[in-house]
């Protein structure tokens, strides 16, 4: 093996590796979450749950429990609408911001904004757009589970809905901030304002 290849590790006795688990835990602080955060986990361990339940039935028992595959679909398509509520809140979604570095500071500020403005008319558009979808297919039923399938597209308009209203509060708060994540990047590399 290489030199260039190889990691180096800090060499670390026994006795420092021991002394390691007395150090007190991190205080976990959840205030940073909101509620859209714990849905979408609630939702995650739902999809997980049907996933593990329809591997046993189909691999272990040899008799597959046919719902299951239809509930996990539906829940991964939630956690992606009610994940992205999160990265809208917390400005994490993908983002080109080497633009910023060139441009002067009032001219940084207005791109910004305009950003901030048209992320706003996006996802109005799309709440508009799913609310329309959503009544089209509201007699609809689901394949394997006798539910309407507009329980699932209700569920997104409101992702829509909730990514509308956290990019307005995105705007107000980098306007009365002064400054957004596309114009010092730096100032974000926390866990979110």
């Amino acid at each position: 093996m290489s030199a260039d290849l190889a990691q180096p590790h800090t060499p670390v006795t026994a006795e420092e590796l021991a002394h390691a688990f007395e150090d007190q835990p991190a205080v976990v602080d959840l205030s940073k979450y909101a509620f859209e955060d714990w849905l979408t986990l609630a939702l995650f361990v739902g999809m997980a749950g049907c996933v593990v339940l329809q591997f046993v039935t189909r691999y272990v028992l040899n008799d597959s429990l046919a719902w299951t595959e239809e509930i996990a679909i539906n829940a991964l398509v939630l956690v992606v609408f009610l994940g992205s509520v999160m990265c809208v809140r917390m400005s994490r979604h993908i983002q080109v911001d080497v633009l910023y570095h060139y441009v002067g500071a009032t001219t940084g500020r207005v791109l910004a904004t305009g950003v901030d403005l048209v992320r706003i008319g996006f996802f109005a558009y799309g709440t508009y757009l799913m609310f329309r979808y959503a009544r089209l297919v509201a007699r609809e039923r689901m394949t394997t589970i006798d539910l309407p399938r507009s329980v699932v597209f209700y569920l997104i308009l409101a992702a829509f809905a909730l990514m509308l209203a956290r990019a307005i509060q995105v705007a107000i708060a980098n306007w009365r901030r002064g400054y957004s994540v596309l114009e010092r990047p730096g100032a974000f590399d926390g866990f979110g304002d």
